[in-house]
Parts: C-alpha cells; structure tokens; sequence
C-alpha cells in the first residue's frame, strides 16, 4: 500500500510535532506546516525523502490556499488533514481586549475555517481523505479564564460538524479530535494572558491551586491513539484523546444533563 500523505499545521511542537514523528515513523509522508519551522531540522535531517516543511501562519487566508496548494503538489495528494495550529488567550472574559479576543479567533477557528476551505477541493478530487479538527476536551462548555479559548474550539467544533456532513458523499471523512492537557507548551509559548484586574485575585489563586504544576503527558502518548484513528474505514465524528479526560467529559455530560432534567418543567412552559 502506498504511504499516505499527512497535512499538519502546528508541526513544529506539542501535538502536531508527536503527529508528524509517529507517522513518519510508520512509514508515511509529511508535509509539515508551521509559523516556526525550524524546530523541525533534526525531522528533516532523518526523514529528507518523506518530510516536507512549510512556513504557514494559518491567520492569512491566502497564505493558507498558497500552502495547501504547494503541499499537495509535492506528493502528489494528500491523505489525512490535521487542523492543530492553536493558541490559547488565558484571562477573564471582562478582561479581554479585542485585539486578544480577534487574534484568539483568527488562529483557532478562522484558521481551520481557512484549511479546511483550502483542502477539501483537492480531496473531493481524490475521492478521499480524512479531516482531523483537533479541538479540546473543554468544548462542551466554558471555564473561568479560558472562556475565549473553549469559545474558539467550540466554534470549530460546531463547524466541523456541518462540514462532516457537506464533505461525505464525496468520500471526505471529518474527526474532531477532543483531546486534554498534554504537555504541548500551549500554557507557556503559545498563551496570551490578559491585563489581571485585583477583582480575580482570589479567584486566579483557586484556579492556580486546582491546576498545579502539572504540565500533563507528554505529547508523543496521544500519538498511537491518532494514528490508529487516521487508519479508521469508519472513523467516529468525535474522539476524547485521553483517559482522564474522557472521565471529565462524561462527569460534565452528565451535569448538564441533570441540570436540563431539573429545569425540564420550566422548559416545557414553552411551545417551541
């Protein structure tokens, strides 16, 4: 069987980096898409005939068509897609200024909105492929000082549901990834943290204390678990990355569910 050819954006580090070094190490073709590509010299020295990198800043629409288009013509096609670019604005919703809000979107939501637009013309081609939309365990409702960043997953998720339904009678398959706190540096390089306002001094502490010091697992433990997905005839629309994480979204699930039963009379004083 021919070795298939991978799209990743974020490449460089955390998730997209442990993605691309599983798949090449199965064989298969990457073309790795990244603000930074340097960090992937050492990839490129082991991998020069499989490994492609491409400088990407996935906010820019037309820098994003220009890329895809690129990558798709060095193998010839492209197999699976995987929308990982991702940044993270931490701070309370009163404290987030436009500019920070806008610029959280622009990477998160925006971004994927760009690549997926941009690939789905060359795999409906093809016949083929599979839409990885890595999300967040969090996107099944928001948390105090990462409400915009569970906001911009969320929009994603919503969106790559539709679009799991436009793409599959083309043979187009569509995952959105949900996975939970893995060491990726998304809470040091890749955060943005607002003005803090004295008002959230108490709360900042709680959050602090509940969350540790703990960065979570290392990136490359999730790997195995997309790879295996990637390979899926019949992959699921929603995949919870994580053991932990899988107990917190059932445990939210369930609140919510509750909550609903609870109100249900008051719902129902409604005819819509």
């Amino acid at each position: 069987m021919t070795a298939r050819v991978w799209f990743i954006t974020g490449a460089s580090r955390g998730l997209g980096r442990a993605f691309a070094e599983a798949a090449l190490a199965s064989g298969e073709r990457v073309v790795a898409a990244a603000r930074d590509v340097g960090p992937l010299d050492d990839l490129v020295a082991g991998y020069p005939e499989r490994l492609v990198r491409l400088t990407l800043d996935v906010s820019d629409r037309a820098a994003v068509r220009k890329v895809v288009d690129e990558a798709a013509a060095v193998f010839g096609r492209l197999d699976v897609v995987v929308n990982n670019a991702g940044v993270m604005l931490l701070g309370m919703v009163e404290e987030a200024t436009e500019e920070e809000i806008r610029a959280q979107f622009d990477v998160n939501f925006f971004g994927a909105v760009w690549v997926a637009q941009a690939v789905v013309p060359h795999l409906r081609a093809q016949g083929s492929g599979h839409i990885l939309q890595v999300t967040t365990m969090g996107t099944g409702g928001g948390f105090a000082s990462t409400g915009f960043y569970a906001a911009s997953k969320s929009a994603l998720d919503s969106m790559s549901q539709a679009l799991a339904m436009e793409v599959a009678p083309f043979g187009i398959k569509v995952t959105i990834v949900q996975p939970g706190g893995y060491g990726t540096e998304l809470f040091t390089r890749g955060t943005t943290t607002t003005e803090a306002r004295p008002e959230y001094e108490a709360l900042r502490e709680q959050l602090a204390a509940m969350w540790g010091d703990d960065a979570g697992p290392d990136p490359s433990t999730a790997a195995p678990v997309v790879m295996e997905l990637a390979g899926l005839e019949r992959p699921p629309l929603r995949l919870i990355v994580g053991s932990a994480s899988y107990d917190m979204v059932q445990q939210m699930d369930q609140a919510r569910t509750e909550e609903y039963r609870t109100w249900e009379h008051l719902s129902r004083k409604a005819p819509g």
